[in-house]
């Protein structure tokens, strides 16, 4: 088993630790995970996230016991894809390797396009914009696209283009995501460790065959959607942790991601 050098960061990740609202910047950690709960947005097709109270409360030998159940879809809320989601042969879950998951953080900011256009797709162009200022894509990165969606978390209306449920809201869906051209020019140009997002799907919403999931996924290129803060990290520097729940056979699940921020010791 190969041991990735990550451990420093981990250690402030894990030392830096508190409850409080997203985005949370904790010394050198930052949180891109939006909350579970009732609030939480999946897809329309989807049940919501659900929190059975069970027990809680002071018990009979009189100290306090607190215990509940969930019950929730893989995809929804900031989580992984794994590439089985959308490629037969693809890694399960528990199969995505750390080093598809705990990977230096490259973060494209196309916030100024989607605000313009709901329907924006990244472009072969916005990466080239970026390597021109930025230097090339680093072989196993983490590639972020910061869209600025994440600011409306948890507006169902406004974050996916309708507030409506059930299929007939798929083909209603408005909200940016990757062109397949640039998916397939990542694929054959790049070599990427992962990619993800702040908005609901690697695929823009008007996509009907998620294309850009079937192309970096055959590719073995697991996905984070629903990320939360990417407006806050820096163009390179940053370490992405993304940890899923590890789900045997599982095509995705939640996720709580977070960065390590340029200079943490």
């Amino acid at each position: 088993m190969r041991v990735i050098p990550v451990f420093a960061l981990l250690c402030a990740a894990l030392a830096a630790g508190a409850e409080e609202p997203v985005p949370t910047v904790l010394g050198p950690a930052l949180d891109l995970t939006h909350a579970f709960g009732a609030d939480t947005l999946y897809w329309p097709t989807e049940e919501g996230f659900v929190l059975e109270r069970g027990s809680e409360g002071v018990t009979d030998a009189g100290y306090y016991y607190a215990a509940h159940r969930m019950r929730l879809a893989e995809h929804g809320g900031t989580h992984l894809d794994a590439p089985r989601h959308f490629h037969e042969g693809g890694s399960t879950t528990e199969r995505v390797p750390l080093e598809r998951l705990i990977a230096p953080a490259v973060v494209v900011d196309v916030r100024e396009a989607s605000a313009k256009d709901a329907d924006y797709a990244f472009r072969v162009a916005d990466l080239e914009r970026f390597e021109a200022a930025h230097g090339r894509i680093p072989d196993g990165a983490a590639l972020l696209f910061a869209t600025g969606f994440a600011a409306r978390w948890p507006d169902r209306l406004r974050y996916l283009g309708t507030d409506e449920r059930g299929p007939g809201a798929v083909a209603k869906l408005h909200f940016p995501g990757l062109d397949p051209a640039a998916a397939r020019w990542l694929v054959a140009k790049r070599k990427l460790a992962a990619v993800g997002l702040d908005t609901a799907s690697i695929d823009p919403g008007t996509s009907q065959r998620f294309e850009s999931h079937q192309i970096l996924f055959a590719a073995e290129i697991p996905a984070f959607e629903n990320l939360a803060a990417l407006d806050l990290l820096p163009p390179t520097g940053a370490t992405l942790i993304a940890l899923p729940m590890k789900i045997a056979g599982g095509s995705g699940g939640p996720l709580r991601a977070v960065a390590i921020l340029p200079g943490a010791k």
